[in-house]
């Protein structure tokens, strides 16, 4: 006789109509890796500004300061991901011991160089360890709660309040090292971010009771594939690297309209109001109970993305690009928090660091192309052309988010019963 498995949600499920931070932050366990997570990230907002500061300081050039932070984050791109496979196979806590440690040791390396004038070569040789190491926290914390929360209508709000954290750093990080290079030395911003690395990276890596499980020793050789296999993740990858085109175009070019405009302190103000919007649309999307499918959320949520960055270029105004800057903000979490969630489906779950490494990497790939682009735009076009890279980058993405859509759809997870340990042809169970 078969037997027949029902899913009845438990007595403590949390209501789908109502996935409010307040049931999210009383799952159990979640302040154990939330609090040493947020200290351990707070470093990887510090790093490309502490950098620029730092290097701009011994060389006096803007350009090699760029470039330096520039091959940090490409660096940083390319790697990750392998870094995220590694922490799903063998366990968060093997990957964050040696990684904060060879991070550390980068960091100091590339301070010690800039400081006695070393040619670029050397610079750009220490820089590639240092953003092949930064230890990629948040992927880890968004696979914790993957983890837990597994197919709870509170995945929406946990990737909202990642989201939100994620900019809270954003905004914490830059004026700490600012204030560190200004203040104290120029290499105060980076000394301090490899410290907080590593004292962040070690406090995170000892909450092991909230880390996924590992594969290693499981008999399940097919989950050991790579996340990038399943065509919805590719999809969004490319989703995120139009997401890193704002981020890297807004920097440079609300930097080049204050400084065209004689107020070069209205930069941190400009970017501090784009970073609001997006914390605040980030707020209210983890408040909200959705019915729409995630997949309509994201290309629709795209679509008013592409908009509002259309109008960017035009803006000869303090107010209007405040305003536009704003709206923009607004626009990138709702498509950041969709991403994430629907990862969550798409991946095993013994794939899901390296998937959320994958879209923490586009970002910042699509970030420093942007930060390149849009410099040699401003430099020798000006006039606020540097503004149409976030435009062109998420157009393109939207032209292929509209055509692939479909491959965001999880497919349908069979529950079955092994016959026997290894056996490779499972039972369904009706």
């Amino acid at each position: 006789m078969a037997s027949t498995v029902t899913d009845t949600p438990s007595k403590t499920s949390p209501a789908p109509s109502r996935p409010g931070y307040g049931r999210l932050l009383r799952t159990r366990g979640a302040w154990t890796f939330l609090l040493p997570g947020f200290a351990a990230r707070q470093p990887f907002a510090m790093l490309t500004i502490s950098i620029v500061l730092l290097v701009q300081h011994t060389t006096g050039s803007y350009g090699v300061a760029g470039a330096a932070a520039a091959v940090t984050g490409v660096s940083m791109a390319v790697f990750a991901p392998y870094g995220g496979r590694l922490a799903d196979r063998f366990g968060q806590r093997a990957v964050l011991l040696p990684g904060v440690l060879v991070h550390t040791l980068s960091a100091l390396t590339l301070t010690a160089l800039a400081l006695a004038d070393a040619p670029l070569w050397a610079l750009f040789a220490a820089a590639v360890p240092t953003g092949a190491s930064v230890p990629q926290v948040g992927p880890m914390v968004r696979a914790r709660w993957a983890a837990k929360l597994k197919d709870s209508p509170l995945m929406t709000t946990a990737a909202a309040f990642e989201s939100v954290t994620d900019e809270l750093t954003f905004v914490v990080g830059p004026l700490l090292a600012t204030a560190l290079c200004t203040a104290v030395d120029p290499a105060a911003g980076l000394v301090t971010e490899a410290a907080l690395t590593l004292v962040g990276g070690l406090l995170f890596a000892a909450r092991r009771g909230t880390q996924p499980p590992a594969l290693a020793g499981r008999h399940a050789r097919v989950r050991h594939a790579s996340a990038l296999r399943a065509p919805g993740v590719r999809i969004l990858i490319v989703v995120f690297l139009g997401i890193g085109s704002v981020f890297g175009g807004m920097q440079v070019s609300l930097a080049a309209f204050s400084e065209s405009i004689g107020e070069p302190g209205l930069n941190g103000v400009l970017y501090g109001t784009f970073a609001a919007g997006n914390m605040l649309s980030g707020i209210a999307c983890g408040a909200i109970a959705w019915k729409a499918a995630p997949q309509r959320r994201l290309v629709i949520g795209y679509t008013a993305l592409v908009l509002a960055a259309s109008g960017l270029w035009a803006a000869q105004s303090v107010l209007l690009l405040a305003g536009l800057g704003l709206l923009v903000g607004m626009c990138v979490a709702p498509a950041l928090i969709t991403g994430y969630t629907l990862v969550e489906g798409l991946v095993p779950a013994g794939t899901r660091t390296e998937a959320f490494t994958w879209l923490t990497g586009a970002v910042a790939l699509g970030q420093a192309v942007a930060v390149t682009v849009a410099g040699q735009l401003e430099d020798r076009v000006g006039n606020g052309t540097g503004f149409l890279v976030p435009l062109g980058g998420t157009a393109l993405a939207l032209v292929i988010l509209s055509a692939r859509r479909s491959r965001l759809t999880a497919a349908p997870r069979s529950r079955t019963v092994a016959r026997g340990v290894g056996h490779r042809t499972p039972v369904t169970v009706d």
